[in-house]
């Protein structure tokens, strides 16, 4: 039986995810440092008003609040022991809005990374990595989620462990990853990595991309990063609402509605299939990037120089995957 995501991929062109968790439940009263998937349980008719103005922005996709649900992100809480509840929680209501649309909606159970650092540099093995991940995904497959989404990943080591428990579970899965440091991860991976990384696992993911990151003109140099390597497996472009701006004593990401749908339309134009927001991106920006995506006709895959003319300047002078490395450039910058 084929997922209702590889169905949807199948007969359309582009795709467009949600927005933000963080953002919209900090919007509705969410505390920093309370762990969001407490809400699943303790607020459910916020968890659903969340799915619901992402489906009503016109999201064919959208993510379940359960970004940080595995055991040690949870542990933090003393929740370690609550992962297969709240995971299995934050999909089913998700199912619930998502069977109430009236039109196909993808249900995609979010997987975020573990917070620690894999072995041989930290203390995560790889078995651990999967037993963590494999028992957040099976809480996500009872609720209902259609697919899982493997998002916000530095180290290849937990990408891959993620695929693998993913693979335990039985589900299909899509994956990205952050670029975040002059184009490359925190733990150094490159989109030429990642390009490869995918095609190498024994269970590839249906898409692969890119998530968070610094801005939107960085996340979609690191798309035209993964169409360079020749990929034809589909990407996901799922970039901040501009940049976050520290203002009246909380975040604030500056990005417009107006810039969000040109970012839209630059991304669908680089090749991306699926089209979504992370950080600060809210229904108000779903909105006009739905808009510009049914009304603009698609055009040429953009140049670095329209896309940092529209979206903003990088901010690095390179992807991270050429002849420089990480040391030359910032000495070079040093000058």
């Amino acid at each position: 039986m084929t997922d209702a995501l590889s169905t949807l991929l199948a007969t359309r062109d582009w795709l467009m995810a949600d927005g933000a968790t963080g953002t919209n439940l900090f919007n509705m009263g969410l505390s920093s440092g309370e762990p969001p998937e407490l809400w699943n349980v303790d607020q459910p008719d916020n968890i659903r008003a969340l799915y619901r103005g992402a489906v009503e922005s016109g999201s064919d996709i959208f993510l379940t609040n359960t970004f940080g649900g595995n055991a040690s992100r949870l542990k933090l809480h003393g929740a370690q022991g609550r992962v297969h509840e709240l995971n299995r929680i934050g999909a089913a209501l998700g199912r619930e809005i998502a069977d109430a649309a009236g039109r196909t909606v993808v249900v995609a159970g979010s997987v975020g990374p573990t917070g620690e650092i894999m072995a041989p540099m930290g203390t995560l093995t790889h078995a651990l990595a999967v037993e963590m991940f494999h028992e957040q995904a099976e809480g996500l497959k009872a609720g209902g989620a259609d697919v899982l989404w493997v998002e916000t990943i530095s180290a290849p080591e937990e990408y891959r462990a993620a695929a693998e428990a993913a693979a335990l579970a039985g589900m299909p899965w899509c994956g990205t990853m952050s670029f975040d440091t002059a184009g490359r991860t925190m733990m150094g991976a490159t989109s030429a990595d990642l390009a490869a990384l995918v095609e190498k696992l024994p269970n590839p993911p249906i898409a692969f991309g890119a998530n968070c990151g610094v801005g939107s003109s960085d996340l979609l140099r690191t798309v035209l990063g993964f169409f360079a390597q020749g990929t034809e497996r589909p990407v996901i472009a799922k970039g901040n609402a501009g940049i976050p701006k520290y203002k009246d004593g909380a975040i604030h990401y500056d990005g417009t509605p107006e810039l969000m749908a040109d970012y839209a339309v630059l991304a669908r134009d680089s090749g991306a299939r699926i089209i979504g927001g992370c950080c600060g991106t809210m229904p108000v920006h779903l909105k006009a990037m739905r808009e510009a995506l049914e009304t603009r006709p698609k055009g040429p895959r953009p140049s670095l120089d329209e896309i940092s003319a529209k979206l903003g300047a990088f901010s690095s002078a390179s992807d991270g995957t050429g002849d420089e490395g990480p040391a030359r450039r910032e000495r070079r910058r040093g000058r």
